[in-house]
């Protein structure tokens, strides 16, 4: 055996000493949220068998979908988000994701089925109105051609030979579509909607199946609320003034690590919000969570109308003031220090997350309103963006970390911290090539995947190759390594 203590070992290259994928962070829920809002979650999350992340997640996106366009944030004079939210739930199947989902979805969907039930009692008389206007049309039709033939004037159309435009039944959960629906929906529903789909992969893997990729652009400004232009078959293109669509589901590790492989960086996947926990504890629960918080809670939210306008609804602005300002500088400056240490996906999910951050402040603002807290917020104080900025650091961009800097390493960069898991894993001092390969592991079982990586901890000094020597058999000889022992010493 080769001492460790015959080498005067550099420090080793600082991200082989962290594993692979970092623990999940600790949502701090108590801090941001309403005390009671807060308990209805972890209640709702005991009762489902989830982890309260999430239930939080799903709310986050149930709530800026509830809201829509009627609310913007305005930090300042140029710059405008809608409370879009795009959550993703990461867990294996046991994890209970759909659950967690469920506790906000179903309540969703009660609120809003008196506005549904509304809408379609006016589309039934409208229906009956349209039944009229047929019979009407057809009458007056008739007349035109006897005037016509008769060389006399052609009475004039009946009001009752017009229906007038068709009711449009609001649409504020959509499971599938395409974007040729979702623009209609989107045309005749100013206020916006949420695509929920149980598993996301299906949906991010079909984007590019059935239009040559012309699906990312319409999402990528659907996140943004911007105005999009739907081109339809056979009628006239639809252009929603703002396209504001918030995105939920859960998806499982393995197909998540092979999206991001696969996909292009062109921001859509770094504009979803992370929740990958832990798995609850099983157990049976204690109580059931009381659904009146939440029911009243959304029932506000739907509520929210739109700013008046002679063009059409447009939302209020809801705008800083000089100390959320202030807080907004400061992540911003932060994010500017964070990016230096990033690449690939993680990196533009910084980027994103001084926008991620405005939103989030004008939901929880509008969550502690809608939960019994004063009036309707007319500003974004220094304790609303608090909240946000606490959440992005404490528990956003360490999740990040942990969902998707893994998939942005490059494929030698994932062996050799593989390697290292590998060394941690069974104490090895030394080793050689073939330990390394009879372990089968995927992406190092084979001598073209783990020879590069071998490298790479060596120039990271990580690990030291020593003179091969052929074995008393003979045959081809075996790469030795020893291990820098800070590499022993600084396992998680």
């Amino acid at each position: 055996m080769v001492s460790m203590q015959a080498f005067n070992w550099p420090q080793p290259a600082a991200r082989f000493l962290n594993p692979l994928r970092p623990p999940p962070p600790s949502l701090p829920i108590d801090d941001i949220l309403d005390p009671d809002l807060a308990r209805w979650i972890k209640q709702a999350a005991e009762a489902k068998g989830a982890p309260v992340d999430y239930v939080f997640g799903a709310l986050l996106a149930v709530a800026g979908s509830a809201m829509g366009n009627t609310r913007w944030v305005a930090p300042w004079r140029g710059w405008e988000e809608p409370p879009v939210i795009w959550s993703v739930c990461i867990g294996l199947p046991s994890s209970n994701k759909s659950p967690g989902i469920d506790a906000a979805i179903i309540p969703f969907r009660k609120a809003a089925e008196p506005l549904r039930a509304e809408a379609l009692k006016e589309r039934e008389a409208w229906d009956q109105k349209a039944d009229v206007a047929k019979i009407a049309g057809a009458i007056w039709r008739d007349q035109v051609k006897i005037a016509l033939a008769e060389d006399k004037p052609a009475p004039p159309k009946p009001e009752d030979a017009d229906a007038g435009e068709c009711p449009h039944v609001p649409r504020h959960v959509v499971n599938d579509g395409t974007i040729e629906k979702l623009g209609a929906i989107m045309a005749a529903q100013p206020r916006g909607t949420l695509q929920m789909r149980d598993e996301l992969a299906g949906w991010l893997e079909g984007m590019s199946r059935y239009s040559s990729g012309s699906d990312r652009p319409f999402w990528l400004e659907a996140y943004g609320g911007r105005a999009f232009t739907v081109e339809r078959m056979g009628r006239d293109p639809l252009t929603v003034q703002r396209l504001s669509i918030g995105v939920l589901g859960g998806i499982q590790p393995d197909r998540l690590r092979s999206l991001l492989l696969k996909s292009d960086d062109d921001g859509l996947l770094a504009r979803f919000v992370p929740f990958w926990p832990n798995p609850a504890p099983i157990k049976r629960p204690g109580k059931w969570a009381d659904e009146t918080l939440i029911d009243a809670i959304l029932s506000r939210l739907l509520s929210l109308d739109f700013a008046p306008e002679e063009n059409g609804p447009r939302p209020w602005f809801i705008p800083f003031d000089d100390g959320a300002r202030d807080l907004m500088d400061d992540l911003r400056k932060e994010v500017r220090e964070w990016e230096k240490d990033a690449e690939g996906l993680l990196l533009s999910f910084m980027g994103k997350m001084p926008g991620l951050a405005a939103r989030l402040s004008l939901i929880l603002a509008h969550l502690d309103w809608a939960a019994g807290q004063g009036n309707p917020p007319q500003q974004i104080t220094v304790q609303h963006f608090g909240r946000a900025a606490h959440f992005i650091e404490a528990y956003a961009l360490p999740m990040a970390r942990r969902s998707y800097a893994e998939a942005s390493q490059p494929e030698d960069e994932k062996a050799a911290a593989s390697i290292i898991e590998l060394i941690r894993e069974n104490g090895w001092r030394e080793f050689s090539s073939r330990d390394v390969l009879r372990t089968h592991r995927k992406g190092l079982d084979r001598a073209s995947s783990v020879d590069p990586a071998l490298r790479l901890l060596e120039d990271a000094e990580c690990i030291s190759q020593q003179p091969v020597t052929v074995g008393p058999n003979g045959g081809r000889p075996a790469k030795l390594f020893v291990v820098n022992p800070v590499i022993l010493d600084a396992r998680p």
